[in-house]
């Protein structure tokens, strides 16, 4: 079984190397090519301020041997610029929050303030992670929704007694 990874991937430097993974690839079909694509996602999650051209350069590689990803699955019709939106969300992140800020618990909260709906949070994130998440769901913002990427300055913790909640078998 050839090597399909976003390792191999990251390395191709000639035309015929990137022939060859894309043919490979349109062999092993939808699996393999899932899998791959999971590993893009991990890389868009991790790299920092030092990836953003190699995002870039990634997503355009793969936008040009695979333009039509949806003939593999109807569902990644729109993949890479799914994956272009989200890194420019998380690069706008990383633009607008220096490095000697991001350490600490970061968290991720969608809310219409013209809905009775509830809040959505994603809390305690690390700050890439938080700066994926604020690109990912910055893809589907319905008109009047907010998107707010903040850090947690202090939190109070306090959680339920678990025995109070279990019933009683006597």
């Amino acid at each position: 079984m050839p090597d399909l990874s976003l390792v191999r991937f990251a390395g191709l430097r000639y035309e015929h190397e990137e022939n060859a993974f894309r043919d490979e690839m349109l062999q092993a079909g939808y699996y393999a090519f899932f899998a791959f694509l999971e590993e893009f996602r991990a890389f868009l999650r991790a790299y920092g301020d030092d990836g953003i051209a190699e995002a870039s350069s990634r997503i355009a590689l793969a936008r040009r041997l695979f333009p039509e990803a949806e003939r593999i699955s109807p569902s990644w019709a729109r993949i890479w610029t799914e994956f272009e939106r989200i890194a420019a969300g998380k690069n706008e992140a990383m633009a607008a929050v220096s490095p000697l800020e991001r350490p600490g618990e970061w968290q991720v909260l969608i809310d219409n303030p013209h809905l009775p709906q509830q809040v959505v949070c994603y809390p305690d994130l690390a700050f890439l992670d938080a700066a994926y998440a604020y690109g990912y769901f910055s893809l589907e913002l319905k008109p009047n929704e907010n998107l707010k990427l903040q850090k947690t300055m202090t939190a109070l913790l306090a959680q339920g007694d678990r025995s109070a909640s279990l019933p009683a078998f006597d």
